[in-house]
């Protein structure tokens, strides 16, 4: 039971550890926190909701793995090496893939509810 104590433990830790050092999972953070906030002032629906939660856990998810890349590549060298170049920017890529997906479904999602507000 202990393992598994603190297992959690670890895990918050981590992601601890990202809030405070990792500057674009802080703009997620702010852009999760944005969205949210919106699915409650447009009351949008529950399968809305699951989505949305489920982009906002897929971004913050991406960039804690993308970080937890780049930090174990500089361990082994800060020197330029062409494969941890490219497993970085692979990581990278995962999270701006992920983004841009979330973005264009938060799109999908809110547009219908900000349009009606202004019409």
């Amino acid at each position: 039971m202990k393992k598994r104590i603190s297992a959690f433990r670890y895990a918050f830790q981590g992601i601890s550890l990202g809030l405070k050092t990792e500057f674009h999972l802080k703009v997620h953070v702010i852009l999760a926190i944005t969205a949210a906030f919106a699915g409650w002032y447009f009351e949008i629906s529950r399968f809305e909701w699951m989505i949305v939660l489920l982009c906002i856990g897929m971004v913050l998810s991406a960039e804690l793995f993308n970080s937890a890349v780049e930090r174990l590549a500089n361990r082994i060298t800060m020197e330029k090496d062409p494969l941890i170049g490219a497993a970085k920017d692979l990581a990278a890529g995962a999270v701006l893939i992920t983004a841009v997906i979330s973005l264009v479904i938060g799109i999908i999602i809110f547009l219908p509810h900000l349009w009606a507000l202004i019409t």
